[in-house]
């Protein structure tokens, strides 16, 4: 869960950062596959294949304004050649709407997604799966603007819809059942995020076993929201078992094993059982440190996690230890200039002034002001 218990709270994670938008991507591609069926490639011009795949490599590099650009060209170049409601006016919108996303700019995200909709529905019929996919990636943009009662209609409609194609048990149901239990945990409505969760794990095993992933995601969402409860004795068991999952399919060395030997290790933080907290976390960033080495964004909230903790401990030299090698891995995937950046610095200037360093706390604050003010400008 986002709840953070110690000293100095992390704003941005980095592992957020940098694979939110890989991950929305995966859906992006089941939808090309179902709009393939409808396409007839002869009809596609080479200016057209050219623009969305230059636009879709500039988005898998990260360079999500250039990528806007080409991804606005296909969508003239597709309406152009083959009217406003082909398949590829719909596939050169979405990769607009989510180079917009990746920016921050959702009021621009926005009226792609909503127009590719439309066009998915008139395509594929309002029940088929692929539209759902697409209501619940507008609910996912409506989130991220705190505008929760559309996300929480648009969740309902892609659930219905999910549910209506392909029935109640399916596994894909889980996944939106999660999405907006999710969406009410966001708003600490923890009585209505339960059932949802509850069910997409009671879903979840039937249909693809104990020792699955998925489970083991869905026994994370499930303590998380213990956690934040303060049910901590009901959180543990479940956070254990998510562990277990992930080091018998996976085994220890895997760097997908940090993410619940992390939750766990903060579980025992809030419950200021530190030793034990410590050792976890320790354990995580070593995982990742022989598995990816000493600057992959990935050991960005475990840093943050021990800095937190040596912070809340009073050890506070351990503790800008390791927001310092945060900033550095910050700085150099995201540059110098990125709000990440500021949040890491704020915390920085936190851990300052308790210790008593008056003018670094005031040095770094400065830069964090100055980062959020430029980006706050564009």
């Amino acid at each position: 869960g986002p709840d953070r218990t110690c000293l100095c709270r992390l704003h941005v994670s980095l592992g957020y950062c940098l694979s939110v938008f890989k991950a929305i991507g995966f859906w992006l591609a089941g939808l090309c596959l179902a709009l393939g069926a409808l396409v007839d490639a002869n009809g596609q011009s080479d200016e057209w294949r050219a623009s969305i795949q230059n636009a879709d490599a500039l988005y898998q590099q990260g360079w999500y304004a250039q990528a806007a650009v080409v991804a606005e060209r296909a969508v003239q170049v597709a309406e152009r050649d083959l009217g406003p409601r082909h398949p590829d006016v719909a596939t050169s919108l979405n990769l607009l709407a989510l180079a917009h996303r990746a920016q921050g700019d959702y009021a621009a995200a926005e009226g792609p997604q909503v127009r590719a909709l439309a066009i998915l529905e008139k395509l594929l019929g309002p029940e088929h799966h692929s539209v759902a996919i697409a209501i619940g990636n507008l609910a996912e943009l409506y989130q991220a603007q705190g505008r929760y009662a559309d996300a929480e209609k648009a969740y309902k409609r892609a659930l219905a819809n999910v549910e209506s194609a392909l029935g109640p048990q399916h596994p894909n149901v889980a996944t939106w059942l999660n999405s907006l239990a999710g969406l009410y945990y966001a708003q600490q409505r923890f009585e209505a995020a339960q059932p949802l969760y509850e069910r997409a794990l009671a879903v979840r095993e039937k249909a693809l076993g104990p020792n699955n992933p998925a489970v083991a995601a869905s026994l994370n969402n499930l303590a998380a929201l213990y956690r934040a409860r303060g049910e901590y004795a009901a959180a543990e068991p479940l956070y254990r078992r998510s562990l277990d999952i992930a080091l018998k399919r996976m085994g220890e060395g895997h760097p997908a094993v940090a993410v619940p030997l992390n939750n766990l290790g903060e579980l025992y933080g809030a419950q200021g059982n530190f030793a034990e907290a410590e050792s976890l976390h320790q354990r995580s960033l070593a995982l990742l440190e022989n598995a990816l080495g000493p600057d992959h964004p990935d050991l960005d909230p475990s840093l943050n996690y021990l800095a937190d903790l040596y912070g809340a401990r009073g050890q506070y030299v351990a503790a800008e230890h390791f927001y310092r090698r945060s900033l550095h891995v910050r700085e150099l995937h995201l540059g110098r200039d990125h709000v990440a950046v500021a949040g890491c610095l704020e915390n920085l200037a936190r851990l300052y002034g308790v210790m008593g360093r008056g003018d670094d706390a005031r040095r770094v604050s400065e830069r964090a002001a100055a980062i959020r003010s430029k980006a706050g400008s564009k």
